[in-house]
């Protein structure tokens, strides 16, 4: 049901859903005001922004991509609600072909918070446009904060407002023109409830005296967000199960060949890299590495173009990128195999040290038992005291510290040294981490 509350002043305050939890939830097909139509042109996007400028609260805030399909991770779309205004589907792309300019957009809701759903995923590419929020309510990080076992957007709209959405096109190729309805539909459902989400769920971190570790929080993710990205050093290093290849520099070799050659021609034709060479193929070629033609023809991933068969339509969307799959030939890859064979001992990569990852403490448990009992002894008391103030505060043990900074915490080797609440504030844990947990884990590590 919907109720309306007074704020002590006589005035109504907006609406809030109450869940009987005993009621099924129900389906939201589409949005309440109808599926919009996608503003491509300059003169829709202003009267988008004045729309928007003459309304008030927050803003609902979303973005699709198309990753998997394409080479890059840039918006194709991005969604908006504000009460007052209604729902924005907008093409960033074309627009910013015609040169629009996104600061009066920022002008318009001004310090307003935008409502985004695991933030870390889209600020990165409203950044990339131009877009600058002042303000953050995040309902991922808000539905971890209260407990949520699951905490998917249509998991926390089921759990708070006994909604579920109509949720079929995530892995759309969201670079496709025109956009059928359908698409546009789930794109605009993404922002539909995220007014009344902020609501609700706004309500109950007060209700649990979780609030001010919200604002903490949805700080901490907006600063994060709005960081331009580094390229990592290694990216090759990020191949899924590199860690197959363990010390084998010649196989690491040919991966790197594998990966760095299949990435020159992704960028080249902007489309995913996995739509050429899956990275279970370079792993496959890296561990048999071959030698003659007779071998690489035996290694069936590098000599067939990728296909995808999920029986929907997201097969057509596939096949619109296999005329570029056929114009890489598998001796791109047999020649990139055969140049990393041929590499000098000083030119291959070595492999990082075991047990330690960039600076932080390793996260083998049987490598901290076999070679560091002490440490991981210290290291389970702290965990034991962590998961209690979990249990206690109804919080993850994850969201309540982020368990590497704890790894390194206690990997430290003068740890009575060592003040407990500095060095967590030192690796990045926000102000209400530390208050909640530092004196209990100083007196257990100490």
């Amino acid at each position: 049901m919907t109720i309306r509350a007074c704020d002590g002043k006589g005035r109504t305050t907006r609406s809030s859903t109450v869940v009987n939890v005993a009621d099924e939830p129900r389906l939201l097909a589409e949005p309440r005001g109808g599926v919009p139509e996608v503003i491509t042109t300059l003169d829709d996007f202003r009267r988008m922004i004045l729309r928007f400028a003459m309304a008030d609260g927050s803003v609902a805030a979303d973005a699709e991509r198309a990753s998997g399909f394409r080479y890059g991770h840039e918006d194709w779309l991005v969604q908006f609600k504000r009460e007052g205004a209604g729902i924005a589907l907008v093409d960033p792309v074309v627009l910013a072909e015609q040169g629009a300019n996104w600061a009066d957009f920022n002008l318009a809701v001004g310090d307003s918070a935008w409502i985004i759903h695991d933030s870390l995923q889209d600020l990165p590419g409203f950044a990339d446009l131009g877009m600058r929020p002042k303000a953050l309510f995040d309902t991922e990080m808000a539905a971890r904060l209260l407990g949520l076992s699951r905490f998917g957007l249509a998991a926390v709209t089921e759990h708070y407002l006994g909604l579920t959405l109509a949720k079929e096109h995530s892995a759309a190729d969201w670079s496709y023109r025109p956009l059928p309805r359908d698409w546009r539909n789930y794109a605009a459902l993404d922002v539909e409830l995220l007014i009344e989400l902020e609501d609700r769920m706004g309500a109950e971190l007060r209700r649990q005296g979780k609030d001010g570790w919200a604002r903490e929080e949805f700080s901490y993710l907006l600063a994060k967000g709005m960081e331009p990205k580094e390229r990592p050093v290694q990216p090759w290093r990020h191949i899924s199960h590199i860690n197959a290849l363990a010390r084998d520099q010649r196989g690491l070799a040919v991966a790197r060949g594998l990966w760095t050659r299949r990435d020159e021609i992704a960028r080249h034709y902007d489309i995913a890299p996995s739509l050429l060479l899956p990275d279970a193929a370079i792993i496959e070629a890296a561990q048999r590495k071959p030698r003659n033609a007779r071998e690489f023809r035996a290694i069936r991933s590098l000599n067939e173009r990728v296909r995808v068969h999920t029986g929907g339509e997201q097969d057509k969307m596939f096949e619109r990128y296999a005329p570029i799959q056929r114009e890489v030939k598998p001796v791109v890859w047999k020649d990139a195999i055969a140049e990393a064979l041929a590499l000098r001992a000083a030119d291959l990569p070595v492999s990082p040290p075991s047990g330690n990852d960039e600076g932080n403490a390793p996260r083998s448990m049987r490598y901290w038992q076999d070679h560091h009992p002490a440490r991981y002894a210290r290291l389970q008391a702290a965990r034991k005291v962590i998961n209690q103030i979990a249990d206690d505060t109804r919080t993850p043990a994850d969201v309540i510290v982020k368990p590497q900074l704890i790894r390194n915490l206690c990997w430290t080797d003068d740890i009575r040294s060592r003040d407990v609440a500095e060095f967590l504030h030192g690796q990045g844990a926000r102000r209400w981490q530390v208050d909640l947990i530092a004196a209990s884990v100083t007196r257990a590590i100490m």
